[in-house]
């Protein structure tokens, strides 16, 4: 039987490794953390009887993903699906808001509200075409030619300084602005109205959804299919040099797959040159700061509407969401800041005691910054909850310079596997049909800086597998492994 070695078990290494075991190969996955799940752990929160994700919070891409659909994660895993996706409190005790409902949100909206659903509606009735565009390398030729035309447009639209011209009232603005500020990137952007638009697709068509108890479930449920299918998991063994691995031999079809960042493959034997200059050029971007927080109790929104939201963004008007994510852009950070905060106690009770509440946040920050956002962030929701100092029991920072010591692949604490940029959109990690193939023979890429790149959705890794599949000759297909 071939063996097949996986390094790091983020979700795309255990995707990987569930359709390589389910192949027929003898499965190791090797973790250089403690704890199995990468970017999907699920860990103690600052007091005892409060728990806290590592990384992602909330997964809208993930039950619209070919692969996890195919593995049925939506029966697997216990999914909260929220009536709102998002919310955005602005001054004066005003929120915009994303409800799962297309229809109230554009009514909430009112001037705007024609735009909104010009903008919104035709790519949540055509998520599945949304998904197919984007959840692949970009050299081919797409699924749903006209889904994939119009996201392309509207893409065009959003990501230059016209965005202005389509949504002019200040709650329909900023619900836009926030959403595409996941993209870490400067605004506007062709990437971030990339994301901003996969993003608002997702949450008019099934929802921000995420899974009760933590995002380990989703590591837990593919972890069980593995050993299910013989293969097995090591924890607590970081691999920085792959040269005295002993991972088979790939005359005999052993396999390597590495969910890390691509500078690892480098530390192989017999590297080509070029692949290797193409690998030291690949781009790593801005980084996430991070904040946990423990509460005596709900945050106190001055909009209460914010308070049913698991989902928050924080950062006022349009053009302070553009300034702040700009200022991360030109190496500094704003004195308001843009913050993606998860407030998953607000439907989830297994995620702190009774009565009390768990906040989970973030800050964009430059690659390698030591801020301890801890007071930015406390300011920033004191702005929209007046009180919410008052409530905090505890908290833990962990800043951008210490993510990478954390999690190896996380390259001067970008948490995205590379700067999503359009061009590294189509060179990640390098101009391919098949980037997850590596020019040395057995070892494949299965991250983050592969198609798609980031997101909680799989496909980097079931793309990997699928490759070294059909280069073994063994045509599988996600219907021939389920």
């Amino acid at each position: 039987m071939a063996r097949a070695t996986v390094i790091g078990s983020g979700p795309n290494g255990l995707v990987a490794a569930v359709s390589l075991a389910r192949a027929g190969y003898r499965v190791e996955v090797v973790e250089g953390a403690d704890t199995v799940g990468g970017g999907v752990r699920t860990v103690p929160g600052p007091l005892p009887g409060f728990i806290s994700d590592v990384c992602s919070a909330v997964h809208p891409a993930a039950l619209s993903s070919p692969f996890f659909r195919a593995f049925r994660l939506a029966e697997r895993v216990d999914w909260i699906t929220p009536e709102i996706s998002y919310a955005h409190p602005l001054d004066d005790g005003r929120a915009a808001i994303a409800w799962r409902d297309i229809d109230r949100t554009a009514r909430e909206l009112g001037a705007d509200e024609r735009a909104w659903l010009a903008l919104a509606r035709p790519l949540a009735e055509g998520i599945d075409g949304v998904v197919d565009f984007t959840g692949d390398e970009l050299f081919r030729m797409p699924g749903h030619p006209v889904i994939a035309a119009r996201y392309a447009l509207r893409m065009l639209e959003q990501g230059t300084p016209f965005a202005r011209l389509t949504l002019r009232t200040e709650e329909g603005a900023a619900l836009l602005a926030g959403v595409m500020a996941h993209a870490n990137s400067r605004m506007p952007s062709l990437s971030s109205a990339a994301a901003g638009l996969l993003l608002v697709a997702h949450g008019h068509a099934g929802g921000w959804m995420y899974p009760r108890g933590g995002a380990q479930r989703i590591a837990d449920a593919m972890i069980a299919d593995i050993e299910a299918h013989g293969g097995s998991i090591r924890s607590g063994e970081r691999i920085d040099d792959l040269s005295s691995l002993d991972w088979g031999d790939p005359a005999r079809g052993d396999l390597l797959v590495l969910n890390t960042s691509p500078r690892l493959a480098l530390t192989l034997p017999d590297v080509p040159a070029g692949y290797a200059r193409a690998v030291r050029g690949y781009r790593y971007g801005a980084a996430a700061a991070k904040v946990d927080f423990a509460l005596d109790g709900p945050i106190p929104w001055a909009n209460p509407v914010v308070a049913q939201s698991p989902t928050v963004h924080i950062g006022g008007t349009r053009d302070e969401v553009w300034a702040s994510e700009n200022a991360v852009a030109r190496g500094t950070v704003s004195e308001h800041p843009y913050v993606l905060a998860v407030q998953p106690s607000v439907l989830d009770d297994t995620r702190a005691p009774a009565g009390k509440a768990v906040l989970w946040t973030y800050i964009h920050v430059p690659a390698g910054s030591q801020i301890d956002a801890t007071e930015l962030i406390t300011r920033q929701v004191e702005r929209f909850a007046p009180g919410f100092r008052d409530l905090v029991l505890a908290s833990h920072s962990v800043p951008a310079s210490a993510r990478e010591m954390l999690n190896a692949s996380e390259i001067g604490g970008d948490v995205f596997g590379g700067a999503f940029t359009m061009l590294q959109a189509a060179k990640r990690p390098v101009l391919s049909r098949a980037p997850w193939r590596t020019p040395m023979r057995g070892v494949y890429l299965a991250s983050a800086a592969t198609p798609p790149g980031p997101g909680v959705n799989g496909m980097a890794g079931w793309h990997a597998a699928r490759t070294a599949l059909r280069d073994a000759r063994l045509l599988h297909t996600l219907d021939d492994l389920f």
